[in-house]
């Protein structure tokens, strides 16, 4: 079944869900409790009370190695000139590591703020065809994000709630590097070692969360539409994911979580000028975008009383399930991400 229609379906799953919501009048879904919140790889997943602020941290480890192309698999040396490639540098490996500060403010019941800054760091290595091998590196302040989250419904353990947010690009997209045939000089560096997207960003979301004595689970929809073009001519692909989640609250104070996510990214439209598509497949503005689909297992720590009441400790490990990249891409491999929430 294609990607599109799994989301689809999803998306009519979610709907249901907040119908069926709304037409029952006992209790409330709560957040006080380890399953309380998603996943912590899962972002603007809760809204808080009239009054209350919450700050967090995380971090994350992405990995990417060797090459995807379509739903194969390949190896960077088939890409190059002397094995039959057309390319005289193929990537080999890229991690990196992102930091997130976000605070979360709820001037009214109905409202809550949300404002989430993050830090990157990130390698890619490179083998060339005349049998070498170098680094490129980049560093630095992503895109702010700063978004609304409106509470629609709560009832009988059913919540739903849409978000509204922007991303300003304040993340470089001149990030440069010394490299093999630069002759000493840093050049600009492919799409995906750039640091921020260069336009305004809308975020679009939905959020449907459902709850039990022991288990909860959700499902999230979440949309980025790009405007415009950046100053080096060219926009990143819109994106449109979906977030399913199921978890089973252990004890008052852990729990346990399996994660599903399907997503569309669309291709780069435009180019960089600056950037030569035919030394490596990275600055092909072409192999960009695709289907893929993660899966992650995960776990929630949450103190419910004490001199640390309402502090959260979160983990989970994620893996692709399903990648089908347009052109040649880098393969997803591990996302690791652990996290810290505190709620006032």
């Amino acid at each position: 079944m294609e990607l599109k229609k799994i989301i689809l379906m999803g998306l009519v799953c979610l709907i249901s869900n907040v119908f069926l919501s709304a037409q029952e009048k006992e209790n409330i879904w709560k957040g006080s409790r380890p399953d309380g919140h998603a996943p912590i790889s899962v972002m603007g997943d809760h809204y808080h009370s009239k009054g209350n602020w919450m700050f967090s941290y995380r971090y994350m480890f992405m990995n990417m190695e060797n090459v995807q192309s379509g739903t194969n698999e390949i190896t960077p040396n088939q890409l190059l000139m002397p094995n039959g490639g057309t390319y005289m540098v193929a990537p080999t490996k890229m991690p990196m590591n992102m930091h997130m500060i976000g605070i979360m403010y709820a001037p009214s019941d109905r409202i809550t703020l949300m404002a989430m800054v993050n830090h990157l760091s990130q390698e890619m290595d490179h083998i060339t065809a005349m049998g070498g091998s170098f680094t490129t590196e980049s560093s630095g302040f992503g895109d702010l994000g700063i978004n609304l989250i409106y509470k629609l419904s709560n009832k009988n353990r059913n919540s739903f709630h849409g978000q509204l947010g922007f991303s300003l690009p304040t993340g470089s997209i001149q990030n440069r590097d010394v490299t093999p045939a630069s002759n000493g000089n840093e050049v600009i560096l492919p799409y995906p070692m750039q640091i921020g997207s260069g336009t305004l960003d809308t975020n679009l979301g939905l959020t449907y969360l459902g709850q039990s004595d022991n288990f909860s689970w959700g499902n999230q929809l979440k949309g980025i539409v790009r405007f415009g073009e950046n100053k080096n001519g060219y926009r990143l692909g819109n994106t449109m994911s979906l977030n399913n989640w199921f978890a089973i609250k252990a004890s008052k104070w852990i729990s346990f979580s399996a994660r599903v996510e399907g997503r569309l990214v669309g291709k780069i439209k435009g180019e960089n000028p600056d950037l030569n598509p035919t030394m490596i497949f990275t600055a092909d503005a072409s192999n960009s975008g695709g289907e893929f689909v993660f899966g992650g297992l995960g776990c929630n720590f949450y103190v419910p009383n004490g001199g640390l009441k309402n502090l959260r400790l979160g983990f989970e490990f994620a893996t692709p399930l399903y990648q089908n990249a347009n052109g040649f891409q880098m393969r997803n491999q591990e996302t690791i991400t652990i996290g810290m929430q505190y709620a006032l």
